[in-house]
């Protein structure tokens, strides 16, 4: 008997000390349910609206999962987690915003796009409105965005201020601790849209981008599997649809 308690004992150590394995688009469809996770504080691409999770990228995947024929769990984490959060196969699928880059591609295996957009520079009235007018500025920008490297290639800021969210950047720019926010083009549209007292100052883009949810590095089956759904999503029209929902025109990449 107690020979036979060691042996499970090790057995469940030994379990517990093997790293997790992506679920497999069989796996997701076996178990019916696709765990997917996001920031929750990003509006209007993820966002809490009365507590209950909202926004773009959202409605995009339980879209997607429909087509796929599973239901939907999410997970809410600080965006900077959420990349770490999916190398450890706490979820199946990431959808926060991210742009694809070839530093996040050795990490993480991307689907196909679902909008493009870039970060827009973002003022009180009589800011900056371009590039070169950040020169000699500060600037606030979310901490592990796409954005801050090409901030510093720009060579003339005084500095870069990050910070954990998007929000948090944007009240520094209304505090006056910042001359500029450094934000996604339809957050930035939206943010102006919505609070018309704050005058917020809508400027150029830096660059443009390509935005993606992301598997697990390797995953390739779930990350066809969600492509064929958005593509079928956007071929049917209720992909256009829903993005003129939030943005007034189909954002998808061209």
């Amino acid at each position: 008997m107690k020979n036979m308690l060691w042996k499970l004992l090790l057995t469940a150590a030994v379990a517990a000390a093997l790293p997790a394995q992506a679920r497999t688009i069989e796996q997701v469809k076996a178990g019916g349910k696709l765990v997917a996770a996001t920031e929750g504080a990003y509006a209007p691409f993820n966002y809490f609206n009365a507590g209950k999770l909202a926004g773009f990228e959202v409605e995009v995947a339980e879209m997607v999962a429909k087509k796929m024929g599973v239901a939907l769990e999410w997970k809410t984490v600080g965006f900077d987690a959420l990349l770490t959060g999916l190398s450890q196969d706490r979820w199946d699928v990431v959808i926060a915003s991210h742009g694809i880059t070839e530093e996040r591609a050795k990490a993480v295996t991307f689907t196909a796009p679902h909008y493009c957009s870039g970060p827009m520079v973002v003022a009180k009235q009589g800011g900056p409105k371009s590039p070169k007018d950040l020169a000699g500025k500060t600037v606030s920008v979310q901490t592990g965005t796409t954005y801050i490297d090409p901030l510093k290639k720009i060579g003339t800021l005084k500095d870069i201020r990050n910070f954990p969210t998007d929000p948090d950047a944007r009240a520094a720019l209304l505090a006056g601790r910042v001359d500029a926010w450094i934000t996604e083009r339809f957050t930035a549209l939206e943010a102006g849209r919505k609070n018309p007292e704050l005058k917020l100052q809508i400027g150029e883009l830096l660059f443009t981008e390509k935005i993606a949810a992301a598997t697990s590095k390797g995953n390739t089956g779930l990350a066809q599997a969600w492509n064929k759904a958005l593509e079928a999503s956007m071929a049917d029209g209720s992909y256009a649809a829903l993005s003129k929902k939030y943005f007034g025109e189909d954002v998808r990449c061209r």
